[in-house]
């Protein structure tokens, strides 16, 4: 992903937002494919260089991952499209404007580690259900669970952020935006007003 200077996040603040937005696409490259297997998938982030979630053991990402086990964790937020009319200076022609979109995206490059011991995947099932539902019951206590899933560890190798919300405009300019945003106040709109506060 192209990321500008302006655009660029710090690691601290990219893994801030990963945690805070626990969905993303597993991207697994495999070897000689045409294309990479891409799955949508819950996780979990834990600490700040692992990574562990499950997935169906018929899953077609297993074996690009075996493969390859390089493989990447694309994270992404609500996105608000902005038209060329915001954007256009003052005194000139709003339909001369240049249109963007604004959105957040975090992508983690990860070693992935294939669990298929119950034991491991126990570890994965407890750490995810902590963070998503503390009151569920032990996943110890469901065998077709296990049975039916693998689990896997994705050590972090890299973290690349981008925040795309005009950061190199100056405050009237982003103002400007911030006002079209608040009036319109569609999906997407009030994550990218935070952003440009």
């Amino acid at each position: 992903m192209l990321i500008h200077p302006w655009d660029s996040v710090v690691e601290a603040e990219s893994l801030a937002f990963v945690r805070d937005n626990q969905f993303g696409h597993l991207i697994a490259a495999g070897r000689g494919r045409d294309v990479p297997v891409v799955v949508p998938t819950q996780f979990a982030l834990a600490g700040d260089r692992t990574v562990l979630l499950h997935l169906a053991r018929p899953n077609p990402v297993w074996a690009a991952i075996e493969e390859n086990p390089k493989v990447l964790l694309a994270v992404g937020a609500p996105w608000a499209y902005i038209p060329g009319a915001w954007r256009a200076e003052p005194g000139t022609d709003p339909r001369l404007g240049v249109p963007t979109t604004y959105y957040s995206s975090v992508q983690l490059t990860c070693h992935a580690e294939i669990v298929t011991d119950d034991d491991g995947k126990l570890e994965i099932l407890r750490h995810q259900l902590a963070d998503l539902e503390p009151d569920a019951g032990d996943p110890a206590e469901m065998p077709r669970l296990l049975s039916g899933i693998r689990g896997l560890r994705l050590a972090v190798e890299e973290v690349r952020g981008k925040f795309k919300y005009d950061g190199h405009r100056d405050a009237a300019f982003r103002g400007r935006v911030a006002e079209g945003l608040a009036r319109r106040g569609g999906p997407g709109d009030e994550a990218a007003l935070r952003h440009l506060a």
